[in-house]
């Protein structure tokens, strides 16, 4: 598991900025408008070795009878996927209604084209477990869900798959509609993908033999699938913490630790961050977290950010294109020739933050409400935050340092904040201390961001 990992790391995690489509554009996305966003970051400077196309490149469709649902964003989750092929949207002068056969005149020919002229090394696409939120045509499933999960958080994507249905390969088959799915991915030049909506095999077992059943088969098979197609191991998992999914996970190195970045609601943000830390206490022992995308411009920017600077994981940003980009902040992250200085280790909370829970101490921060069904801030103007800030509370500095290492930290401010009796003004400052120096830090409302 550890050699996977390794490899898949240093195919990943090296990397720079990682444009991503989904908040850009969702499912309209475009070959043009991938373009005008891979060029608008590299007019701004930033140099790119990743993009990743997410849903929105495959070939899906509603059944008749089926019922239309539609959330905060185009996705249809009644949808299913109808070929393993792209859409008309990511052909060689594709039209609606018509197919290319021919790979290269399909994602093949999108895939050359932004690779050479844009100098990207990998190049993923988005699917689902089961090939779309709705599953495959022809096929039906009906999921069940359970009434704890109902009653604490409502979600649009199930109750869509409840009413209509949902396409279920045959776990004794799943592994030729992966292979079949994958290697015609591979014959145009695609690296790996992002597999998502992974626990909802749980809802799905009945007939299957259980959960457990189901998901070793759909797993295993997975795997087998990306080994075969793609040597770099190159598969990112979305939505699968079930328990099922973690246990079955024997060769995927690349996990998304958090729940969407939401970007316009403005009490995800810290919980957003909370989760992904306090999740990396488990998965970062067996797996790579990945953190999700953010916008580089939106007001809270900065802190997403600053998160993914110590987070150890690769840096997604899901910016529309023309001017909705913050350089100054992509260039604090990215390094010009294209690399990050990516943490050794998956960042995670330091032992005098382990216990308490942000999420849920009614003060600072935000949570979720269990009677409004939705996250809400905690205190809309909490003041000023108090903290300490000490090398020694960090466990992990002596094993990445080397033998040489006296103990001495430096310490970092991307804003403006007060340490102990000295505020200071700038934007950024760096400060030498020892191993055991305490610095205290207070910082307002606004620069909790």
């Amino acid at each position: 598991m550890k050699e996977v990992m390794s490899n898949t790391l240093l195919n990943l995690c090296w990397l720079s900025l990682i444009p991503c489509t989904w908040d850009a554009f969702y499912t309209d996305v475009t070959l043009d408008g991938l373009k005008q966003g891979l060029e608008s970051l590299e007019k701004g400077g930033v140099a790119l070795k990743f993009g990743k196309i997410d849903d929105g490149w495959q070939s899906v469709s509603m059944d008749s009878t089926g019922i239309k649902f539609q959330a905060d964003n185009p996705a249809n989750f009644a949808n299913r996927l109808t070929n393993v092929k792209e859409n008309h949207k990511f052909q060689k002068d594709g039209k609606e209604g018509q197919r290319v056969e021919d790979p290269a005149l399909g994602l093949g020919h999108i895939v050359s084209e932004i690779r050479e002229k844009y100098e990207l090394n990998y190049i993923y696409v988005w699917h689902a477990i089961t090939g779309y939120w709705g599953g495959v045509k022809p096929g039906m499933a009906y999921p069940i869900s359970s009434l704890v999960f109902q009653s604490n958080e409502p979600c649009d994507a199930l109750t869509s798959i409840i009413k209509n249905g949902l396409g279920l390969v045959n776990p004794e088959k799943v592994l030729n509609f992966y292979n079949k799915l994958h290697s015609y991915l591979s014959l145009t030049s695609i690296d790996g993908v992002k597999v998502d909506v992974q626990n909802i095999l749980e809802s799905l077992c009945t007939g299957h033999g259980g959960r457990v059943k189901l998901a070793r088969k759909y797993c295993q098979a997975l795997e087998v699938s990306i080994a075969q197609n793609f040597p770099d191991n190159g598969i990112i998992s979305c939505m699968s913490h079930n328990t099922d999914g973690l246990y079955n996970a024997n060769r995927s190195a690349v996990i998304r630790a958090s729940d969407d970045f939401r970007p316009r609601d403005p009490a995800s943000h810290t919980i957003h961050i909370a989760l992904v830390a306090y999740n990396t206490v488990l998965l970062g022992e067996f797996i790579q977290p990945d953190w999700d995308m953010f916008h580089s411009l939106h007001p809270m920017a900065e802190y997403h950010g600053a998160a993914r600077a110590v987070g150890g994981c690769m840096i997604y940003v899901s910016d529309k294109p023309a001017g909705q980009h913050d350089f100054d902040l992509l260039k604090k992250l990215v390094l010009p020739d294209g690399s990050i200085l990516r943490a050794r280790l998956p960042g995670r909370p330091t032992r005098d933050c382990l216990c308490p829970d942000p999420a849920r101490d009614g003060k600072k921060g935000a949570g979720w409400c269990k009677v409004g069904k939705k996250n809400l801030i905690h205190d809309e103007h909490p003041g000023t935050i108090t903290g300490v800030i000490r090398a020694k509370d960090v466990d992990y500095l002596h094993k990445v340092a080397d033998d040489q290492w006296t103990g001495d930290a430096v310490l970092f401010s991307h804003l403006a904040c007060m340490f102990g009796n000295w505020h200071y003004i700038f934007q950024e400052s760096y400060f030498l201390y020892s191993f055991n120096k305490s610095f205290s830090l207070y910082c307002d409302d606004l620069q909790e961001k």
